[in-house]
């Protein structure tokens, strides 16, 4: 199964939404140069489809890439479905799924607005197996279990 990269995205301080950007430099078992989010933890990388994005907008949000604070914005792949442990080669990377959702806090201004949000379902967060460069369209392709 492939799908594609709609956006990559990044943000200076956490709990803001993410910026697109052009392409990213991912660095190995640290995460993306420049984000927030980079370290050497379990969630260095986060994905969420764009077929997440689209429940929310037929929900009346108008939200677009970023706004989940999703580093990776896919299509064509059902992220959430991923069991722990699987390997996506996305751009010139390896990523290896490391939690699928997480636990909200605090209640976003999202999900104050659609009573929702998708992030804590359906966003899956990763570690960096090797890194390397991802752009918008790359190839997102599952690889299969940790090695």
């Amino acid at each position: 199964m492939t799908g594609r990269v709609r956006a990559v995205c990044t943000s200076r301080n956490k709990g803001e939404r993410k910026t697109p950007v052009p392409s990213v430099e991912v660095v190995e078992d640290h995460g993306i140069e420049g984000d927030a989010h980079a370290g050497v933890w379990h969630r260095q990388v986060s994905l969420l489809a764009m077929e997440s994005i689209e429940k929310m907008r037929k929900l009346g949000l108008s939200v677009d890439t970023g706004d989940f604070a999703e580093n990776i914005t896919t299509s064509g792949i059902e992220l959430p479905t991923l069991p722990i442990g699987t390997r996506l080669k996305v751009g010139e990377t390896v990523l290896e799924v490391t939690q699928i959702g997480k636990e909200c806090h605090t209640r976003c201004a999202i999900y104050h607005q659609a009573g929702d949000c998708v992030m804590p379902k359906e966003g899956i967060f990763a570690r960096v197996v090797s890194g390397g460069r991802i752009s918008a369209g790359d190839v997102v392709e599952i690889m299969g279990g940790a090695l």
